[in-house]
């Protein structure tokens, strides 16, 4: 893509045995325990030193009733950061700009 480099990760996450002060190489997972499924998308442009053009993540739990609304309220949102930094008609989305106030002359 000429407007950069689009990367979507889908991760799964699962609570271990292991304590947060002591990280251990073998941990245990616990069985019973909640795995919330992460979703991170992100658009780089195509410079020498690849800077983030937009981003969006989110953790949530995957055995929720609602997961079916999260999974695509975050492909959506995958999409326009897919679409970041394509030229055309941009979306203009309310903070995108600030303005200040000048004083009077």
């Amino acid at each position: 893509d000429p407007s950069g480099t689009f990367v979507q990760l889908r991760l799964g996450l699962a609570q271990t045995a292991c304590r947060k002060r002591a990280p251990q190489r073998h941990c245990r997972v616990l069985e019973s325990r909640r795995r919330p499924t992460c979703l991170a998308c992100y658009k780089f442009d195509t410079s020498d030193v690849p800077k983030v053009l937009d981003k969006y993540h989110n953790c949530g739990p995957s055995h929720h009733l609602v997961a079916k609304e999260i999974r695509q309220r975050d492909e959506a949102e995958c999409r326009a950061v897919e679409e970041a930094g394509k030229g055309g008609d941009t979306l203009y989305l309310p903070g995108m700009f600030a303005f200040s106030r000048g004083l009077p002359a």
